[in-house]
């Protein structure tokens, strides 16, 4: 089966990608933080690939620019709360630079989708 709309995207697939491993990755951090660090950071991770795909629905390559800059700035977010949680011993050195270069990855992506999308205008 051929994939179509947002499942044809690169950037997303690295971007789902990112937030499963985020997503699994968290599940080793402290109970009490399940409703604090926990949730927040998946939500962070997972709003990069959701507003990819809220975009590409779109009806306008304007509108579609909007939802990637938030997908962005959800990734600086994410970046932010990988140094907490580091910081606070709930991922492994290991872990940590596994998660940053993925996430780095996606950054890389989704910047040169953006200019892409933003020289079509």
């Amino acid at each position: 089966m051929d994939k179509k709309g947002y499942k044809r995207l690169k950037v997303w697939e690295k971007a789902h990608r990112f937030a499963m491993e985020i997503y699994k990755s968290s599940r080793m951090f402290s109970k009490e933080e399940l409703y604090g660090l926990t949730s927040q950071i998946r939500r962070s991770a997972f709003s990069v690939s959701i507003n990819i795909v809220e975009g590409h629905a779109s009806n306008s390559k304007k509108e579609f620019l909007n939802f990637l800059n938030i997908a962005n700035r959800s990734l600086v977010e994410t970046e932010y709360l990988l140094e907490v949680v580091r910081e606070l011993s709930f991922l492994s050195g290991f872990d940590y630079q596994r998660l940053e270069k993925l996430r780095s990855e996606v950054a890389i992506m989704l910047n040169v989708f953006t200019k892409s999308v933003r020289n079509k205008l």
